[in-house]
């Protein structure tokens, strides 16, 4: 992949001195002077931090592959029994979104817009990099929570912050996202030598430019069931300028020297633990043997498992304990010290053509070709990945692989099951989305594919959403009261704004 950590980030390099008043003692850690940290810096970590935070392994930060159903857990299974508050699940991603990366991200602006050093068109991109990665982050909290405190947020002087209605803040987004793409100057750089600050797209700002519109494609889709006139509009203006190929992905690449490692690699292997296996529900339609896709095994499921202490592929049960050596656990390639952390990939933006194609907006390209090739591109993708199940063989192989996997009448676009575009690809989106499990249970919740059942001893219904932090609750209660009636209960099966199915 293109991108890498290179060395160990802080938002701030701290220095120990001599002081002549504790006036020097009272200052905000976030904030540095021009000059002693380069607003890059905070960029840097904000995005390291978004990238952990979306796909994190860590059930007490982040639960969403269980919630979709790809793990099982063997010992503890709590939280895949939708118990959220016990750990504080919820107020730890509300936590790293809006401290570990919004704040940081405000405070690159403000570094930035001070340094007189900076070119203009350079000063420009990487204050559009900063907008651009705020988009997103305020864009998944909204998804996740709901109404969220916005407009009044991250500012010293209102420590007890409204929320503002989720639709208000979405439509803001649109408009913020709308201004910020024509501000990118891709022949300027963003000025920094190697190694780049920015581990995403390593400085390449067309690349940037790709994300922006990517982001705008995904959001149209987002509110296309609530607002279709606005969400066609968008898409006409996004489509042509969207990631084309695998090599595009939205991603950071982790070097493998930790603390830069793959979140993953932390969860299943430096941890010493065996937490998870994966759910027979996604296992067994993997295999062939449940679901729309009868008779042919998915070319991914050894990128996705390995085979148990047996020699096969087979599943835990959702919601209870389950036995780590008679199940599959997750794949030597997930477990790889370097295996890219999703944020985009070119295989989601595929399905979200096809489906923006199903709609009858203007995109080149039909459906079921825009289908094909999401599924041929996720095919692809994870016979990339380094992992001892994969060699230079089996990526040349993959393209063959992809070809007899479309040909079975059970994924073939024109005669998968489905009564629409929602459950045709849905369903494989899905699949594909497998090491993007935020992305996935948002796309899960809006296309409503695959059907599925709760979990066992669950305390809930699969949840909708996360409940809002007991931190908000207890401290800002005025306005966490009137945001949860706003939404209908501050309950994990109240609906989103934009979940209308």
């Amino acid at each position: 992949m293109k991108k890498s950590i290179l060395i160990a980030l802080s938002a701030v390099a701290l220095t120990t001195s001599c002081v002549d008043s504790l006036e020097e003692y009272n200052v905000d850690p976030k904030r540095a002077a021009v000059g002693t940290a380069p607003g890059v810096s905070f960029i840097s970590n904000a995005e390291r931090n978004l990238v952990r935070t979306i796909n994190s392994a860590n059930t007490n930060l982040n639960p969403f592959r269980y919630y979709v159903q790809y793990w099982a857990a063997t010992d503890y299974p709590t939280e895949s029994r939708y118990d959220i508050n016990t750990r504080n699940i919820n107020g730890l991603y509300w936590n790293a979104l809006y401290r570990d990366v919004l704040r940081d991200l405000r405070e690159a602006k403000t570094v930035i817009n001070a340094d007189p050093d900076l070119a203009p068109d350079v000063k420009a991109n990487q204050l559009a990099c900063a907008e651009v990665l705020e988009i997103y982050t305020w864009t998944t909290l909204v998804e996740v929570f709901g109404n969220i405190p916005y407009s009044q947020a991250l500012d010293i002087n209102t420590p007890l912050p409204a929320y503002d209605d989720q639709a208000t803040i979405y439509n803001d987004l649109i408009t913020r996202l709308d201004a910020v793409i024509p501000k990118f100057k891709v022949n300027a750089g963003l000025g920094d030598s190697s190694p780049s600050f920015d581990l995403i797209n390593d400085g390449n700002v067309g690349l940037w430019v790709k994300f922006a519109n990517s982001m705008k494609l995904r959001m149209a889709l987002t509110i296309a069931d609530v607002d279709d006139a606005k969400a066609r509009t968008m898409v006409a203006a996004a489509a042509g300028n969207v990631l084309t190929s695998n090599a595009d992905n939205i991603d950071l690449t982790y070097n493998g020297t930790f603390p830069n490692t793959n979140p993953l690699f932390e969860d299943l292997v430096r941890s010493g633990r065996r937490d998870f296996v994966g759910a027979n529900t996604f296992i067994n339609r993997l295999k062939g043997t449940e679901g729309p896709v009868q008779g042919i095994v998915d070319p991914r499921l050894d990128d996705y498992f390995n085979e148990n202490q047996a020699g096969t592929y087979a599943g835990g049960i959702p919601g209870s304990t389950n036995n780590k050596n008679t199940n599959s656990e997750a794949s030597d390639e997930l477990r790889e010290q370097t295996l890219p952390g999703v944020v985009i990939s070119y295989a989601q933006v595929e399905f979200m053509l096809a489906e923006a194609a199903a709609r009858g907006y203007a995109v080149t390209g039909s459906t079921e070709s825009h289908y094909n090739a999401a599924i041929r591109a996720s095919i692809l993708e994870w016979a990339s990945y380094a992992g001892p199940s994969n060699t230079p063989a089996d990526v040349v192989n993959a393209a063959t692989e992809a070809t007899a996997y479309l040909a079975n009448p059970g994924v073939a676009y024109a005669t998968a099951p489905g009564a629409d575009f929602r459950e045709k690809i849905g369903y494989q989106k899905w699949i594909a989305l497998y090491n993007q499990p935020t992305e996935s249970f948002k796309e899960w919740r809006r296309l409503d594919s695959p059907k599925l059942t709760r979990s066992t001893r669950s305390l809930t219904e699969i949840p909708l959403r996360f409940p809002y932090p007991i931190a908000e609750q207890n401290v800002n209660g005025t306005n966490y009261n009137v945001a949860s009636s706003a939404i209908g209960g501050d309950v994990v099966t109240t609906k989103l704004f934009w979940d209308k199915r």
